[in-house]
């Protein structure tokens, strides 16, 4: 691909960049590698088994989330898809126009709105994930499997380490002050 460089280039070209700044460069290399890995794999499994099915990866994420977790508050899927509400609002209507999603009122509260998965949304997902799951052992098909348990292991012990210290870091970076605007024009609401 054009303008692609290996990941042993871009390291290379990293070190000498970076030589003569004081850097931890182990933490440096797993937080680089994170994303080129989730960058490479996102890319893999939409030029792959999605596009055969004619999903991107967002919506995917968000089929999966309804899914596994059976009918949904919007803010929630939106929350562990990682996606903003404004893109759920878009994808969930893309997935209700193929009739694989419905959108529903909730039953207490007139202002929620819950996602379900129709007869063939649940169809879908019982053909589609087993193929994604055989493109995700292709993936990590050079590990054996403790060395995938130790990555998986690590990979959630990083997710923790945010979920867990990552507001108070952020407030103690930002001197107490409120995370700058997002391109919404509204302020990330805080985690309670």
């Amino acid at each position: 691909m054009p303008g692609h460089r290996s990941i042993t280039e871009a390291e290379k070209l990293a070190a000498a960049k970076l030589g003569g700044i004081p850097i931890r460069h182990e933490q440096m290399a797993v937080v680089a590698n994170i994303h080129r890995a989730a960058s490479a794999v996102r890319q893999h499994l939409e030029n792959s088994v999605l596009r055969g099915s004619d999903l991107t990866w967002t919506a995917f994420v968000v089929l999966w989330v309804v899914w596994i977790w059976g009918e949904s508050e919007t803010r929630h899927v939106a929350e562990e898809a990682g996606i903003s509400k404004g893109t759920l609002t878009g994808v969930a209507r893309t997935l209700e126009a193929r009739e694989l999603m419905r959108r529903g009122g909730h039953p207490t509260d007139g202002r929620l709105v819950l996602l379900s998965l129709t007869d063939e949304g649940e169809e879908l997902m019982r053909r589609v994930f087993p193929q994604f799951n055989e493109e995700e052992a292709f993936v990590a098909e050079q590990l054996d499997d403790d060395e995938c348990r130790s990555v998986a292991d690590g990979l959630r012990r990083v997710v923790l380490q945010v979920e867990e210290h990552g507001e108070e870091r952020r407030r103690a970076l930002l001197n107490g002050a409120e995370p700058a605007l997002r391109r919404s024009g509204r302020r990330p609401k805080p985690k309670a």
